[in-house]
């Protein structure tokens, strides 16, 4: 028979433990319904739950829910989570949006931010795709991001999807400390500009054993980031991993820390990328880049550095870039190449790539266009172990 001090001390802890478990905000508690615009019943859960002092969760749970836009705000008072068990869906037509400048959703100023709960946030795109036209216009109409966090710190998004995004899927900008798990992007192909993961000007940021199937950039990378961990990520359909582009803003901010391992390629347009814009401003830093056991299967472009990044005849390249790469390290590279130029380095001649390490590269190419090779200008690389093709064998130092 358990003592009397032993039944104290359960009781005890069972009142520390239960005094520790998040209160419960269910929409349908504030109106919300399945197939119905849930903005008004979201806002007033969030609301209260961001006052509480306690750990508390917002529950959207299963069932299909309509959403017009969301603004969430913090700072909140103690960790909150938004469990979305279900589908959330926008309206199809980006102009039903009441602020059209703003984003589908938007969650910004939060601490210990967590997003769970295998759910689906659905941006119903496809008519907007069809609509894009920024690539050419540069006055086209801004469409929206699924998903955008600004200023969110020592927080997890994991085991949700967000799917078919008009624009971009994620927008990451002033983050610290974020972790993106188990996280799902599914778009087709073809869908334009569709990137799944945009992260700038932020710091500490993991995206570990997910998903990425987009018509863009699996995750692009824009200026001011530090200190980005991308491990175990599955990439295709899509554009690859890319650090850019970068250069067109005067003030851009240096890159520097970031990590791609253990990731598949399949099927992508490039793989790891790099890309600055000529005849452009900005003089940041690229430093610190590290790509390791990576698998490229029937990518178009499996290795790049591209510094005369100019589409759609944007720019002219008679002016180099002005951005410095260095400090980059590719090793253990195996797979297929879509392509007979299986490593492409166009560096800037103003500012040549500088201590580019390649180690264990393995890539062949069976297609009918001609021997694999490489194409390498402005770099002199150093290498450890084998390289398969021969890499920068015939590479051009502009004077």
């Amino acid at each position: 028979m358990a003592s009397k001090f032993t039944l104290l001390f359960l009781t005890l802890l069972a009142h520390i433990v239960n005094s520790q478990q998040p209160t419960t905000f269910d929409i349908g508690k504030y109106g919300g319904k399945p197939n119905a615009n849930i903005a008004e019943a979201l806002s007033s859960a969030w609301k209260e739950a961001c006052a509480a002092t306690t750990p508390s969760t917002i529950v959207v749970p299963k069932g299909t829910f309509l959403l017009n836009q969301l603004k969430l705000v913090g700072p909140c008072k103690a960790p909150i989570e938004l469990q979305v068990q279900g589908t959330i869906r926008a309206p199809s037509d980006y102009t039903q949006l009441p602020d059209k400048n703003a984003e589908w959703i938007t969650i910004n100023y939060v601490d210990h931010l967590t997003i769970s709960g295998g759910g689906i946030f659905d941006g119903q795109g496809k008519e907007a795709w069809t609509k894009n036209d920024c690539g050419k216009n540069p006055k086209c109409v801004k469409l929206p991001i699924n998903l955008s966090f600004n200023f969110i710190t020592n927080s997890i998004i994991h085991d949700v999807t967000t799917q078919d995004s008009k624009n971009f899927h994620v927008n990451v900008i002033g983050c610290k400390n974020v972790t993106f798990q188990q996280f799902t992007v599914s778009a087709p192909g073809e869908s334009i500009n569709t990137d799944g993961l945009h992260i700038a000007k932020s710091e500490g940021i993991y995206v570990l054993e997910s998903v990425i199937k987009t018509g863009d950039d699996c995750i692009s990378v824009g200026d001011g980031m530090k200190e980005l961990h991308i491990e175990k990520v599955t990439c295709g359909p899509g554009h690859g991993i890319s650090v850019g582009s970068l250069g067109k803003g005067a003030t851009e901010e240096d890159v520097t820390g970031i990590y791609v391992k253990n990731c598949t390629f399949t099927g992508t347009q490039n793989g790891i990328r790099v890309k600055t814009w000529p005849s452009a401003p900005a003089k940041l830093k690229i430093t610190g880049l590290h790509y390791e056991d990576i698998i490229m299967d029937n990518v178009q472009n499996p290795i790049v550095i591209d510094q005369e990044y100019c589409p759609w005849n944007q720019c002219k390249l008679d002016s180099p870039s002005l951005i410095k790469i260095s400090e980059m390290t590719v090793k253990n590279i195996k797979g297929t190449s879509a392509s007979p130029v299986a490593v492409s380095f166009v560096c800037s001649k103003t500012v040549p790539c500088e201590n580019v390490e390649m180690g264990d590269i393995d890539l062949t190419y069976s297609g009918n266009q001609g021997p694999i090779t490489t194409k390498c200008s402005n770099i002199k690389p150093t290498f450890v172990g084998k390289q398969n093709p021969p890499i920068c064998a015939n590479a051009t130092q502009s004077s």
